[in-house]
C-alpha cells in the first residue's frame, strides 16, 4: 500500500469516527431533552422556537420603523432571550436546555469534522523576483496602517518604488489610481501593487490583468477581505512584502460590474443605497438607523429585479453578488470563499416584507422564501430606474441599468509570500444525510488497491 493510500484510509477512519459521534452527539442530544430532568422537552423545543421567531420579528421592528414601534421591536428582542430563559428556570428546564444545546454543540462540530476535506491551497508556481516594482499606498487606509508598520520604508528597501495617495480634498477631483498605474506601466514597471482597500485594490488590479503583470495584495485596508482569502497576514501587512524577494504566483478571477472591476462584492438594494449617503462615513450605525426604514417599507422602498443565468428573481430588497461564492450567505460576517478561481459569481438575494417573513428567515434560514443563495456566470440587475445606486468592493457608485456582472476567469496574476498563514478552510455546511452515510455506509474500494 503505497503512503498516499495510508493517508486516505486514515482520513476515511477519521472522518468515520468523527460522523459517529456526530450522530451519538445528536442523539443524546434530544434524550436530554426528556431525561434525567423531567419531560418538558417539547416546551424546551416550542418555546425556543417561538422566541427566536419573536425576536427576529423585533429585529425587523427595530429596523424597519420608527418611534414607538421602533421602542417596541428593540424591547421584544432584548426581551424575549431573557424571558425564554426565565420559563427554562421556573419550569426547572435549564438544565436539560443547557445539556442539549452543549451536546448539539459537540455534533455539530463533530459532523463538520467528518464533512472536512483537507484543503492542500491553491495551485502556486514559483516566481521570479521582480525589477521595477511599482506600490501604490493610501496613507489613510486602514486606519494609518501605510505608516503604523513603515510599509514604505520597508518596501524601498526591497527595491519597490512607492507612490503614496494624496489624502482626499472635498474641493478637489479625486485621485485617479487607475492613470497612477498605467503611468506605472508606460514607466516600465514589471509588477504592480497596491497597499490599501479592497476598491483601490481592484482598480489596480484590472490594470495589471490588462498588461498581464502581477499583482501583490499588501493588507493594509480595514476589511481586507482579498487579503484574507489569499491567506495573506491580515495582522502585520509588512509580512506581504516578503513576496517581492520569495514569492509565488496564483491565478484567480477578476470581476467586472458595468465596466467596473471588482475583487470581492457588489451591493444593490438597501446596502447600497446606505452607502451613498453623504453622512455614511462619519456615522455608518445612526445613518443606517435613519434610513433602513424608508428603503425598507413597501410603497416608498427600491425593488430590483435580477436575473442569475435562468433565474429570474423578482421584487428583491437586497442583492449581493460576490466574486466566487462566500461559504456564508453574509460576507460582512465573517464568511470565506473556499476558492477565488472557481469563475462563477456568488449571488445572494433577499426580500423580506415583514415581521412574519423576519421570523422564517430566522427559523429556517437558508431554506426561508425571503432568502435565495445560488452561483451564476453572468447576473444582470433591472429597476425602475435609468441609473441605481451600487456598493462596489464598498465604493459608492452610481451605474446606468441594467447593470451586468461578470467574471474574467484567472485574469489576474497574484504575487504571494511563500511563508503566508494560509488559508483557514471553510466549514462545510452540515448534511446529515452524508453523515449517515460516513458513520455506516460501505467504504468502496479505491483504485483495486488492498494493501
Amino acid at each position: 500500500m503505497s503512503t498516499e493510500d495510508r493517508y486516505q484510509v486514515r482520513r476515511r477512519a477519521r472522518a468515520r469516527l468523527f460522523a459517529r459521534c456526530a450522530l451519538l452527539a445528536a442523539v443524546l442530544a434530544v434524550v436530554s431533552l426528556f431525561v434525567p430532568f423531567g419531560s418538558g422537552g417539547l416546551l424546551i423545543i416550542a418555546s425556543g422556537l417561538v422566541g427566536l421567531a419573536l425576536c427576529a420579528a423585533g429585529i425587523w421592528w427595530f429596523l424597519a420603523h420608527r418611534g414607538p414601534v421602533r421602542l417596541l421591536g428593540a424591547l421584544l428582542a432584548a426581551a424575549t432571550p431573557v424571558g425564554v430563559l426565565l420559563l427554562y428556570v421556573d419550569r426547572g428546564l435549564w438544565r436539560s436546555a443547557l445539556t442539549s444545546l452543549l451536546l448539539w454543540t459537540a455534533a455539530l462540530f463533530c459532523a463538520r469534522s467528518a464533512l472536512r476535506r483537507p484543503h492542500h491551497g491553491r495551485r502556486a508556481r514559483p516566481a521570479p523576483r521582480p525589477r521595477r516594482a511599482v506600490l501604490v499606498m493610501n496613507p489613510q487606509s486602514g486606519g494609518g496602517k501605510v505608516g503604523r508598520f513603515g510599509l514604505v520604508e520597508k518596501a524601498e528597501r526591497l527595491g519597490a518604488k512607492v507612490v503614496l495617495l494624496d489624502p482626499p480634498d472635498p474641493d478637489g477631483e479625486p485621485t485617479d489610481v487607475t492613470e497612477i498605474a498605467r503611468a506605472a506601466v508606460a514607466d516600465g514597471a514589471d509588477l504592480l501593487g497596491v497597499a490599501g482597500g479592497d476598491g483601490t485594490q481592484a482598480l489596480v488590479a484590472a490594470v495589471a490583468a490588462e498588461h498581464d503583470l502581477p499583482f501583490l495584495v499588501i493588507s493594509a485596508g480595514t476589511r481586507n477581505h482579498l487579503a484574507m482569502d489569499l491567506g495573506l497576514d491580515r495582522a502585520d501587512p509588512s509580512r506581504c512584502l516578503s513576496a517581492l524577494t520569495d514569492g509565488e504566483e496564483l491565478r484567480i478571477d477578476l470581476g467586472d460590474v458595468g465596466g467596473r472591476p471588482f475583487v470581492n462584492t457588489v451591493s444593490f438594494g438597501v446596502y447600497a443605497d446606505v452607502v451613498q449617503s453623504p453622512e455614511y462615513r462619519d456615522a455608518k450605525a445612526g445613518t443606517a438607523l435613519s434610513m433602513i426604514p424608508d428603503l425598507l417599507a413597501s410603497d416608498t422602498g427600491r425593488r430590483l429585479d435580477a436575473r442569475a443565468d435562468e433565474t429570474a428573481l423578482r421584487d428583491q430588497q437586497a442583492l449581493l453578488v460576490s466574486n466566487n461564492p462566500y461559504n456564508s450567505p453574509d460576507p460582512f460576517g465573517g464568511g470565506r470563499r473556499p476558492r477565488l478561481d472557481g469563475g462563477l459569481l456568488g449571488v445572494v438575494a433577499v426580500r423580506v416584507e415583514g415581521a412574519a417573513q423576519a421570523a422564517d428567515l430566522a427559523v429556517r434560514g437558508s431554506q426561508s422564501t425571503g432568502l435565495n443563495v445560488l452561483t451564476a456566470h453572468r447576473v444582470e440587475v433591472t429597476a425602475d430606474t435609468g441609473t441605481l445606486p451600487v456598493a462596489v468592493d464598498g465604493e459608492a457608485l452610481t451605474l446606468p441599468t441594467p447593470v451586468v456582472c461578470t467574471l474574467r476567469p484567472r485574469a489576474l496574476r497574484v504575487l504571494v509570500p511563500r511563508d503566508r498563514p494560509g488559508i483557514v478552510p471553510a466549514a462545510p455546511p452540515t448534511n446529515w444525510n452524508r453523515i449517515l452515510v460516513l458513520a455506516f455506509g460501505r467504504r468502496i474500494p479505491r483504485g483495486g488497491s488492498h494493501g
